[in-house]
């Protein structure tokens, strides 16, 4: 079986990606790229590390050598992004890898989130490689709105500038069950597109509402403008970097940028998609 490197394998969705690979492979034919070694640590010691740090292409040469396929995650440096993905694209074409996953966003094409600039650049990149590659572009992460709750139970209030918009979202396991499965079998020269999202979707509103009937407690949800969301946001103390992103994904929220009703998330791991109300009580009950 060919070698597979997961890069970003330290992080969140890079440990479940291991995770599953593990599920339905023997550790020997996969690769656990970090970008610090001795950070690394993972239950299954046969697990091979190796270094892979995107604002250091001399790591890449080395780490690459011997692999066939790899799971390109991509960087949490908003602003670097672009930059640090060619750089692993480059060294993999170098490396004469045979097959890249790329982690993008839903409907990169077209999605009108700041986000999305980056993701699209990269793929153009991805495209003139010549590397057979599959872009996984992953819909909202349910875990975005979970890191919500404690303030809206505090306050009893969710607050948000996405309107009626709605989140196909998923647990982030769903993706990396996703990507694992992909890696595994998808050995094909053609390109594909998988837009990755949740088989059921809410408005913010609906999210708040469920919050409070499990909780036992009155959440609402509050809409606000463009300019009042942002600076009630700086004025909790987020960084304006982080408050740009959240705004900018409510208001493309508002303009159907993270909805998909194409069910090819579950699709792709053969099952429906979590739930956003058993996920939900999972979370409530911690």
């Amino acid at each position: 079986m060919s070698k597979i490197l997961v890069t970003g394998a330290n992080g969140q969705l890079g440990r479940l990606v291991m995770h599953r690979l593990l599920q339905s492979m023997s550790a020997e034919n996969f690769i656990a790229g970090v970008r610090d070694v001795s950070k690394a640590s993972f239950d299954n010691k046969r697990i091979e590390v190796r270094e892979v740090d995107y604002n250091r292409p001399q790591t890449l040469k080395k780490a690459f050598k011997d692999i066939k396929k790899l799971l390109l995650i991509s960087s949490s440096e908003v602003g670097r992004r672009v930059e640090q993905h060619k750089a692993v694209i480059d060294a993999a074409k170098e490396a004469d890898i045979g097959f890249i996953a790329y982690t993008s966003i839903l409907h990169a094409d077209t999605s009108p989130l700041l986000l999305a600039i980056e993701h699209r650049k990269t793929e153009a990149i991805l495209e003139s490689s010549g590397i057979p590659y599959s872009l996984l572009r992953n819909g909202w992460y349910l875990e975005n709105h979970l890191m919500s709750i404690p303030s809206a139970l505090e306050h009893g209030v969710l607050m948000g500038c996405a309107g009626n918009g709605y989140f196909s979202s998923a647990p982030r396991i769903d993706y990396a069950e996703a990507a694992a499965t992909i890696l595994i079998n998808d050995i094909s020269k053609t390109r594909k597109i998988y837009e990755l999202a949740g088989d059921t979707a809410y408005t913010l509103a609906e999210f708040a509402f469920e919050v409070s009937a499990q909780s036992s407690k009155n959440i609402v949800y509050q809409d606000l403008p463009e300019k009042s969301f942002k600076e009630a946001l700086i004025k909790v103390g987020l960084p304006i970097e982080v408050v740009d992103i959240v705004v900018s994904s409510d208001i493309g929220a508002s303009k159907g940028g993270l909805f998909d009703d194409s069910k090819t998330l579950s699709s792709v791991i053969g099952r429906p998609t979590a739930l956003f109300k058993n996920v939900l009580s999972g979370f409530l009950k911690k």
